[in-house]
C-alpha cells in the first residue's frame, strides 16, 4: 500500500511537470493565434503586402498601413542596441576581470536596482535629461525636429532600460569561464588584456551573441518609456532627429479608444502579431548564429 501510495505520487508529479511545459511551451503558438484570429478581418479585407509595406495610416478612411510604425521600431530598437553594446561588454569586462572585489559588489548592486526600476521612471527621466539634450544636438545641426523628441532619444532610453538586462547576462557569462582556463593563457606569457580579447572573448563568443539578441527582443517591447519620449508621429523618420511612432507606442496609445471605427481593432490586433512574429524572428537567427559558433569551436 505505502509502495502504490508512492508510485501514485511520483506519476501526479511527473504528470504535473510535463503538463506545466507543454502549457509553457504552447503559450506562444496559442497568443499568435489569438491575434491573427483577432486580426482576421481586416487580412480577408486588405492584402498582408498592402498592409505591411504601405505608409497610408487613416484609420477613419479604412487605411492601416504598417509601415512607419514597424520601421520605427526596428530604428529605434538597433539604435538602442548599437548604443547599449559599447557600455555593455566593457563595464562587464571591467567588473568581472579589472575591478577589486568590494567595487565589483557595489556595481552589481548598482545594476540590480538598475534593473528593477519601472520603465515609466526612464520615460520621465529621459524628457528631463535626454530630450533637452536631444534638442540641443538637433538645433546644432539644423534638423527640422528640433523639440527632442525623437528616434534618437527613444533609442537613448531604451539603450538604457535594457543595459542592466543585458549586463547581468554578460557578467554571468564572463564567470562562466574556468579560472584555469585563463591562468593556463597568462602562464603562455600572455598579457592580462590578450587574454581576454583573444581566449575569454571567443570562448563566450555565443553566449553574448545571445545576450544581445535578448536585449534587442526586450528593447522591441519596451512602452511606455519609449512612447513618452519618441514623438509619437506617424511618419517614416529621415534621420535621428526625426519623431517616430514604434509598433509598442501605437498599442498603448490606442487600443481601447475609436473602437467604434471598422477593422481598427483588428488593424491593432495586426501590429501586435507583427510584433511578435518580429521578435520570433530575431531570437530564430541568434539561435543559428549561436549554433554556427558551436560548430566552429
Amino acid at each position: 500500500m505505502n509502495f502504490s501510495l508512492r508510485y501514485y505520487i511520483e506519476k501526479l508529479r511527473k504528470s504535473w511537470m510535463i503538463i506545466s511545459l507543454v502549457i509553457i511551451l504552447s503559450l506562444p503558438f496559442l497568443i499568435g493565434i489569438s491575434l491573427l484570429f483577432k486580426s482576421w478581418p481586416l487580412l480577408v479585407s486588405t492584402p498582408i503586402s498592402e498592409i505591411i509595406f504601405s505608409s497610408n495610416w487613416m484609420p477613419t478612411k479604412g487605411n492601416f498601413g504598417l509601415w512607419p510604425f514597424i520601421f520605427s521600431s526596428i530604428v529605434v530598437s538597433l539604435l538602442g542596441l548599437l548604443i547599449m553594446i559599447p557600455f555593455t561588454l566593457a563595464s562587464a569586462i571591467y567588473i568581472t576581470q579589472f575591478a577589486p572585489n568590494w567595487i565589483s559588489k557595489v556595481l552589481r548592486t548598482v545594476i540590480d536596482i538598475l534593473a528593477g526600476i519601472p520603465s515609466v521612471i526612464f520615460g520621465l527621466w529621459g524628457i528631463i535629461v535626454i530630450v533637452p539634450m536631444v534638442s540641443e544636438w538637433a538645433t546644432s545641426a539644423n534638423s527640422a525636429n528640433a523639440s527632442g523628441y525623437s528616434i534618437l532619444a527613444a533609442g537613448i532610453v531604451v539603450a538604457v532600460t535594457t543595459l542592466p538586462f543585458v549586463l547581468n547576462m554578460l557578467i554571468e557569462l564572463f564567470e562562466s569561464v574556468p579560472r584555469e582556463l585563463k591562468e593556463s593563457t597568462l602562464a603562455m606569457g600572455a598579457s592580462h588584456w590578450q587574454t581576454i580579447k583573444d581566449v575569454i572573448l571567443k570562448k563566450i563568443r555565443p553566449g553574448i551573441i545571445a545576450a544581445f539578441t535578448l536585449g534587442l527582443s526586450k528593447a522591441f517591447g519596451e512602452t511606455i518609456a519609449v512612447l513618452m519620449v519618441v514623438g509619437n508621429v506617424v511618419q517614416i523618420p529621415d534621420s535621428i532627429f526625426a519623431a517616430g511612432y514604434p509598433l509598442p507606442a501605437l498599442l498603448a496609445n490606442n487600443y481601447g479608444e475609436m473602437m467604434s471605427i471598422p477593422k481598427y481593432d483588428s488593424a491593432l490586433m495586426l501590429s501586435a502579431l507583427m510584433l511578435l512574429i518580429i521578435v520570433i524572428l530575431f531570437n530564430y537567427f541568434a539561435h543559428k548564429v549561436i549554433r554556427f559558433y558551436q560548430s566552429k569551436m
